[in-house]
């Protein structure tokens, strides 16, 4: 069931499903977007970096997060545009293997003009030990019941 913008009250919360990141998913992600950094597909490369391991995109995590958010069903029939990013930060590397969910919770909810509101959530992706992998704002632009 899909919510409204009146539906998005402030300390909503939510949780998502939880998915684990594979090596086809760094390895399409680096086909779709010409992203061929070594240290996401060399692993001989990786391990004398940082991390000493390969490490998935950091953008392809915030894709497979937005991903996890639509699969709740929240807004599929509300949504009428994702608005925006704000104060986005990589704050762990999220490796192969690793299990990522999504925690949201809404911080601002601004009605507009025509039957639509923006609603602004503090957005972690959390790895298997609960650990941010990144954190962020985002806001969404959703239909309104009146």
């Amino acid at each position: 069931m899909s919510l409204y913008f009146e539906d998005f009250t402030l300390g909503h919360k939510t949780v998502t499903r939880s998915r684990t990141i594979t090596e086809a998913d760094i390895v399409n992600f680096a086909g779709l977007s010409g992203d061929f950094v070594e240290l996401h597909m060399s692993e001989e490369f990786a391990k004398n970096g940082p991390f000493g391991r390969r490490i998935a995109h950091g953008l392809l995590v915030l894709s497979i997060s937005s991903g996890l958010n639509v699969q709740t069903g929240q807004t599929l029939d509300t949504v009428i545009a994702f608005y925006g990013i704000d104060r986005l930060r990589f704050t762990k590397p999220t490796f192969i293997g690793d299990t990522i969910r999504v925690e949201k919770e809404v911080i601002a909810a601004d009605r507009k003009d025509g039957g639509r509101g923006v609603v602004t959530f503090n957005t972690q992706v959390l790895n298997q030990n609960g650990e941010p992998v990144i954190v962020y704002q985002d806001k969404l632009m959703v239909k309104a019941r009146s």
